[in-house]
């Protein structure tokens, strides 16, 4: 009878967090093609420590671009590769490529936050696209960006700053288990819908590979130095924004950029616990979903392998579980979908929950010991 009871739980949190991602895929739509934006320069700012590896790329695939009216601006952030020589040459033979000056990183600050801040104040354009070097774009994006920032920007507060998520690109088993958990923790639990109705920023989100912000907006809040010592622009560049009065929104831009964050198990997870906590900000909440996670998503799958060895295959906690299994499968199948994931996404949905609460609890510690670190620095303390 416990069971029962614990499986009914189950049931109703993996049709609310299906029901959820529904209704915000509806809202989560792509750009609709239209005249390109002339008239509206966008200064896009790409941070670099030791990008050898992506940095040409990058900054090619935004020379390609189509919209004609850009300036790259990329801040070398003290790299021990090739990097500086690969932008020396990319700037040689395109004047639209501008390597920021680099100086040592401030007291206090981020990395990241420090090298977008720098690159935000050499910018001339009016929007300013913070990205990273390890995203691709296709020709159109930045045309498709300024057409979403045009049909988004049609309410009483004025549009500050638009997001969308790279198509993400997973091919080791822990990017397929971990990355795309982005995604359903997104669409389960931030109502798009209210996001769009209110300033408020606690329903704001935004991925910080790919966040187009206006001038007047940075200005405003103040720009990176707001939140100078963050892992985690993504979500702390919304909140800002909103708390300046101005709105912020997603697009779905599956099909304009693509990206591949992490190549290992060992890259995979340090790249999460770098930031997973805080982006959630507070124990309360991570423990709260992981209470959510255990019994919703969890539960179900163990239940259903533990009743079937012990012949119990009919009984009405068997139809429960496969019930909520069939919920997961439905969600995740959707969210592969439109977001060109590997439908293998789906079947591995129970392991993905675990190794992502597992993440984001590794994550806690080590923001507790003040042991969060990336490209050789530890974060800095608040």
């Amino acid at each position: 009878m416990i069971l029962v009871v614990f499986l009914g739980i189950a049931l109703l949190i993996s049709l609310g967090a299906l029901a959820l991602t529904v209704a915000n895929l509806r809202l989560y739509q792509p750009p609709p093609k239209q005249d390109d934006a002339v008239g509206r320069t966008v200064s896009i700012c790409i941070p670099a420590r030791d990008e050898e590896a992506n940095i040409e790329q990058c900054v090619r695939s935004l020379l390609a671009s189509t919209h004609r009216q850009i300036e790259v601006l990329v801040y070398d952030d003290q790299s021990s590769d090739a990097t500086p020589e690969i932008l020396a040459k990319l700037a040689a033979e395109d004047d639209r490529v501008r390597v920021v000056e680099s100086v040592p990183l401030p007291d206090g600050w981020n990395g990241k936050q420090h090298a977008c801040w720098r690159c935000a104040q050499q910018a001339t354009g009016d929007l300013f696209l913070f990205t990273d070097a390890d995203v691709r774009f296709e020709p159109g994006a930045i045309a498709g960006t300024l057409a979403a920032w045009q049909v988004l920007d049609n309410r009483d507060a004025e549009l500050g700053l638009i997001s969308t998520f790279p198509r993400q690109i997973v091919r080791s088993p822990a990017e397929l288990l971990v990355v795309p958990m982005i995604f359903f923790i997104l669409f389960s639990y931030l109502p798009m819908s209210r996001m769009r109705s209110t300033t408020d920023p606690s329903t704001s989100a935004a991925c910080g590979q790919f966040i187009l912000v206006s001038r007047a907006c940075y200005d405003a809040f103040g720009g990176h130095a707001a939140f100078k010592d963050t892992m985690h622009d993504g979500v702390k560049m919304p909140r800002e924004a909103r708390r300046s009065g101005y709105r912020s929104d997603l697009f779905d831009g599956t099909a304009l950029a693509s990206v591949r964050m992490y190549h290992d198990f060992t890259s995979t997870w340090r790249g999460f616990a770098k930031n997973a906590y805080e982006g959630l900000g507070s124990v309360g909440l991570l423990a709260f979903l992981t209470v959510m996670h255990v019994i919703g998503h969890l539960l179900p799958w163990v239940a259903a392998v533990a009743l079937l060895v012990s012949g119990r295959a009919a009984s009405l906690a068997m139809v429960l579980a496969l019930a909520c299994i069939g919920s997961h499968l439905a969600q995740r199948l959707l969210l592969a979908s439109r977001l060109k994931l590997p439908a293998l996404t789906a079947l591995v949905h129970p392991l993905g929950v675990l190794a992502m609460t597992l993440v984001q609890w590794d994550s806690y510690r080590l923001h507790r010991t003040g042991r969060r670190s990336w490209r050789g620095r530890t974060a800095p303390q608040a």
